[in-house]
């Protein structure tokens, strides 16, 4: 293995428009490579290093699906139960047909809809049945009551008829407390932060503010500021300038929210634990398992027809196909291994699972317009070189 390439190329991204980033690369569930580039903020003129926290976002959805998919081990629901069964606002769903038209879903919304993002929802939170949740809690937003809340708006589609980047995985993260009767937080503290030494949380905390890495914006020629369009968009490669953000996650609604799709704070090294033991075939080093084998390879399964794939066409997801919540590599001519999974976030973190190979990497930098779609791919591409 040499390292020598990625180094550079992480010096390149923070030479280029990235504030500052971090990376760790795992091999046979050893730390092979860690490496910091930049500052973790640069008006203070302060290095990044390891010990820094990040939001997340949508790498997030890694844990989130994790957790679901450990209550489907215990045999707790199966991948095809209609969601109603366990959350009953759920029974009578509507659709959107039109502007003023909706008509009565024919099919109702599947566990496994909630997985692979094709239940029918759209990632707007600023609704009124949620809007009314953060009134009656005074602006707590419980998660459950909240993705209960959900339930009052229409489907922007039939469920299962196409694919769509949406609040799946948050209205999956109440799924996980309606089963588990834990909040999602409590439940992801004691089944897979804890036992694997992570230290994680969905949402903030003042010791996890007071270390964060600055996060920056990218506000480039287009003015574009809808964080999820410019993470499915691909246009990176224009002009711009990085303003100071601030330190507000706003996919983490109030304090009783805990946002499955985006809600994580953690530091690189610390997230980097988890993918390794999920690379270890569900355990780390000394054991630990969180997660079965056989139950990774479902998991990593493209579940979409050729339909819904249609819609699965980011830029930086060419080659993949989409699993039980993350991209799944299904292309030989990519070049790099057949069922590597991962999912990246929109303040630029990333994930690579190479269970066949025992490779992970976690990776992030702190910057909302990621540029994913330049950063995700060349990262998986440079990696693969090093190992060699």
């Amino acid at each position: 293995m040499n390292f020598k390439p990625m180094e550079e190329f992480l010096d390149h991204l923070t030479g280029w428009r990235i504030p500052g980033n971090v990376m760790v690369v795992y091999k046979d569930g050893e730390a092979v490579f860690e490496y910091t580039s930049g500052y973790s903020d640069v008006e203070k003129g302060e290095k990044m290093s390891f010990d820094k926290f990040f939001y997340i976002y949508s790498c997030s959805k890694i844990t989130t699906t994790l957790c679901a998919l450990q209550l489907w081990e215990k045999g707790l629901y199966k991948l095809d139960d209609p969601l109603y069964d366990f959350i009953p606002e759920y029974k009578d769903m509507y659709v959107k047909r039109g502007k003023d038209d909706v008509i009565k879903s024919p099919v109702p919304i599947t566990i496994r809809n909630l997985f692979t993002m094709t239940a029918g929802f759209d990632y707007n939170f600023n609704v009124p049945g949620i809007q009314k949740v953060g009134k009656e809690t005074n602006g707590r937003f419980d998660t459950l009551k909240t993705i209960k809340g959900l339930a009052e708006e229409p489907l922007f589609f039939v469920p299962g008829e196409r694919w769509n980047y949406s609040l799946c995985h948050d209205v999956l993260g109440g799924f996980i407390e309606a089963v588990s009767g834990k909040t999602l937080a409590e439940y992801a503290r004691e089944n897979v932060f804890g036992p694997l030494g992570i230290d994680a949380e969905y949402g903030m905390t003042d010791f996890y503010r007071q270390n964060m890495a600055q996060m920056y914006r990218f506000v480039d020629e287009r003015g574009e500021s809808d964080i999820v369009k410019l993470q499915k968009s691909g246009i990176s490669m224009v002009g711009g300038h990085i303003e100071v953000n601030g330190t507000e996650n706003n996919h983490i609604l109030g304090e009783g929210f805990y946002s499955g799709g985006a809600g994580i704070v953690t530091n690189v090294p610390d997230y980097a634990k988890l993918m390794a033991a999920i690379a270890n075939g569900g355990k780390d080093k000394k054991g630990e398992r969180i997660i079965n084998r056989e139950t990774i390879d479902l998991w990593r399964t493209n579940q979409l027809n050729e339909v819904q794939m249609k819609d699965f066409n980011w830029p930086q997801l060419k080659g993949y196909g989409y699993g039980l919540g993350v991209r799944t590599m299904i292309d030989p001519s990519i070049g790099t291994p057949l069922g590597e999974i991962g999912w990246g976030g929109a303040a630029g973190a990333n994930a690579l699972i190479d269970v066949d190979n025992n490779i992970s990497f976690f990776y992030a930098h702190h910057m909302l317009n990621n540029q994913e779609s330049y950063v995700q791919p060349r990262l998986r591409d440079v990696l693969y070189k090093c190992m060699k």
